[in-house]
C-alpha cells in the first residue's frame, strides 16, 4: 500500500505495517495527551479521540473502514509499526491494573476504537476501564483470563453476555522476556466447509450455556441457553469460551470438541512486538494465547486491551448516563 502503509503481502495473516506514517499517528496521539485533563475514561477524553481519528494518516482508517465492512476470511487485522510512547514503565502486575492517564497507547486505542464504532467497557472487569492492561500477575499462573501466563483457551470476548463486544483490540507494549508468547486467532469462517454436518447443525441449537470469566468476580450471571453458531447460516456468528461453555447434550459436547479440534488445526499464531495491534472481529473470531514464562521484575509481557461496539445504541439501557461502561 502507499502513503506509508506497506503491507505484508500476506493476505491471509491481515497484516499491514506501519512506515513512514507512524510519525503522524504519534503526533495526532500526543495532541489529545491533555484532553480532558488526561481522563482517558471521561467522555471529553473519548470525543477528542473521535475528532483526532480523522487525521490520522488516511490509508490506515480506509483499512479500519475496509476490516469493520467485513473481516474477511480470518477475522483479525494485525497493525505492526505503531508508536507506543514510553517504554521505560514497568510492566504492572496486578489484576486490576488499567490506564486512567493518557498516553500514547490509550489515546491510538480509543481512536481506532472511534473508527470502529465507540469504546466500551464493563464495569464488573477492571472497574469499567476503557484501556485495561494485560499483564502475568503473581499466584494467577494458571488463570483462565489475563491475568494468566498459561495456555489461554479459545474464546469469544464475554460470551457469556448480551452486549459482546463486537472488535477486541490488543496493542503490545512490551513483549515476553522469550519472545514466545503468542496470540492466536481461529476464524469460525476458516473451519465451517470443514464441520461435520452433524456438529454443524447441533452447534446451531440453542443447547449450550457460558459461565462469565473469572475476572468478572462472584456474583457474575451466566448466560441463558444459546447456540455457538448463531445468524445467518452461510456466514454464521461464534458464541463460545472453550474454558466456560457447556454443552447440555452429548450431542453437543461432541460438536463442541469437533469445533475445538479444528480450531487447533487452523489457528494463526502471532508473536507481538512492540507497536503491534491485532484488532479480532469478535462475532466471528476466537482469540487466545500460547503460554509462557513471566519473570515478575518489571519487564514482563504488557499488551493493552480495549473494546468497540459498533452499535453503542444497542446497550443504551445498560449504560445509565449514556456513557461508554455497561453496569450489567
Amino acid at each position: 500500500m502507499e502513503n506509508g502503509i506497506r503491507d505484508s503481502g500476506v493476505r491471509d495473516d491481515a497484516a499491514l505495517t506501519l512506515g513512514g506514517d507512524a510519525a503522524t499517528v504519534e503526533a495526532v496521539a500526543r495532541e489529545i495527551l491533555h484532553a480532558a485533563d488526561g481522563r482517558v475514561d471521561s467522555p471529553e477524553f473519548v470525543a477528542a479521540a473521535r475528532d483526532a481519528w480523522d487525521n490520522l494518516p488516511a490509508p490506515l482508517r480506509q483499512e479500519i473502514r475496509r476490516f469493520r465492512r467485513h473481516s474477511g476470511p480470518c477475522g483479525r487485522l494485525l497493525i505492526r509499526g505503531l508508536p507506543v510512547g514510553d517504554e521505560s514503565r514497568p510492566t504492572p502486575s496486578t489484576a486490576d491494573s488499567v490506564q486512567r492517564e493518557a498516553s500514547v497507547a490509550a489515546a491510538i486505542l480509543l481512536m481506532v476504537a472511534c473508527g470502529l464504532g465507540d469504546p466500551a467497557a464493563y464495569l464488573q472487569e477492571k472497574s469499567g476501564a476503557l484501556v485495561q492492561d494485560v499483564v502475568p500477575v503473581p499466584g494467577r499462573e494458571e488463570f483462565q483470563g489475563n491475568a494468566g501466563s498459561v495456555l489461554l483457551s479459545f474464546h469469544t470476548e464475554n460470551a457469556f453476555h448480551e452486549h459482546r463486544p463486537d472488535h477486541v483490540m490488543l496493542l503490545c507494549l512490551r513483549a515476553d522476556h522469550e519472545g514466545v508468547a503468542g496470540t492466536r486467532t481461529a476464524c469460525v469462517r476458516e473451519v465451517l466447509d470443514l464441520l461435520s454436518p452433524a456438529a454443524r447443525k447441533t452447534l446451531s441449537l440453542p443447547e449450550f450455556t457460558t459461565e462469565a470469566p473469572p475476572s468478572f468476580g462472584a456474583g457474575s450471571k451466566g448466560a441463558l441457553h444459546h447456540p455457538v453458531l448463531g445468524g445467518s447460516w452461510t456466514d454464521p456468528d461464534l458464541r463460545v469460551d472453550f474454558a466456560a461453555t457447556r454443552a447440555t447434550t452429548e450431542e453437543g459436547a461432541t460438536a463442541l470438541a469437533e469445533l475445538g479440534a479444528l480450531f487447533e488445526q487452523v489457528s494463526t499464531t502471532s508473536e507481538l512486538l512492540p507497536g503491534d495491534l491485532v484488532i479480532v472481529d469478535n462475532h466471528v473470531t476466537a482469540h487466545g494465547r500460547t503460554a509462557f514464562t513471566p519473570r515478575y521484575d518489571g519487564r514482563d509481557r504488557w499488551l493493552q486491551r480495549t473494546f468497540a461496539l459498533t452499535s453503542l445504541r444497542r446497550s443504551r439501557g445498560q449504560r445509565p448516563g449514556d456513557v461508554y461502561v455497561l453496569v450489567e
